[in-house]
């Protein structure tokens, strides 16, 4: 029975704190069919990693010679240069004598060489396997735009939720600067705020914990089996659901 749904955009191998979200829902849907950024960097298109001791971009091109506004599964890489083979010497030199280097690399390599241009089938298709090598291969995962919501801002979240069967939503830290917290609880949804902080690990290359990076930045150094094991801790220790009554933490939007 579906209770805890999730939502988030399709990510370029994202960071901790977005499996975190999957690893606790029941549900979680991947948002495929709201209006790509025109212009700047996003989440779907790019992510940090640890380069030299801190963490740095790496970056797969979009094209964006088109005209208006597309979706997120409208959108493609450019085909203007190889930035697959790219993106792999870089993580390869940045993480080569990293000790879980090999057992990462293996997983990684078929991933970043994917051929497919769709920037929504890439990213899915990497957090999909991303997911089963850290233990949550039995989770739920849907696509947004197979549930048909035209609603917009929250409310389209909450037509989400309830098409997806739940009674609760997870969000983000950085969901208070355009999330409307009062529409859930008049629609009879419980609103639960993440609140996640990632456990500590050792990192190799950095004299100090560097927050935020890609999730290929923990397999290289804990192992993917270490990464589930991370991500048990920092929501026993760190993270905190809270119900609509105590939404008093606002973190960074990932």
């Amino acid at each position: 029975m579906t209770d805890l749904v999730a939502i988030h955009q399709t990510n370029f191998f994202p960071w901790l704190g977005y499996f975190d979200k999957i690893r606790r829902s029941d549900v979680f849907v991947l948002l495929d069919d709201v209006q790509y950024q025109k212009t700047g960097g996003t989440w779907a298109n790019r992510v940090k990693v640890l380069i030299n001791g801190q963490g740095r971009w790496l970056t797969a091109p979009v094209d964006r010679s088109f005209h208006g506004t597309r979706a997120i599964k409208e959108m493609t890489f450019s085909r203007a240069e190889d930035w697959r083979e790219k993106l792999l010497k870089a993580v390869a030199t940045a993480y080569r004598r990293a000790p879980h280097f090999e057992e990462a690399f293996a997983l990684l390599d078929p991933l970043i060489r994917n051929p497919e241009e769709n920037v929504a089938e890439y990213n899915i298709h990497a957090i999909t396997t991303l997911a089963g090598a850290i233990g949550l291969s039995e989770k739920t995962l849907v696509r947004s735009s197979s549930l048909s919501s035209d609603a917009t801002g929250t409310q389209r979240l909450i037509d989400l939720t309830t098409r997806a069967g739940g009674q609760r939503y997870l969000c983000g830290g950085g969901a208070g600067g355009y999330q409307e917290d009062e529409m859930f609880a008049a629609s009879g949804i419980t609103l639960v705020y993440q609140r996640f902080v990632a456990a500590p690990y050792r990192q190799h290359g950095a004299e100090g914990f560097v927050a935020g990076l890609s999730i290929i930045d923990a397999a290289m150094n804990v192992g993917w089996g270490g990464v589930g094991e991370l991500l048990v801790g920092a929501t026993m220790c760190r993270a905190v659901a809270v119900e609509t009554t105590d939404l008093a933490f606002r973190g960074p939007a990932r």
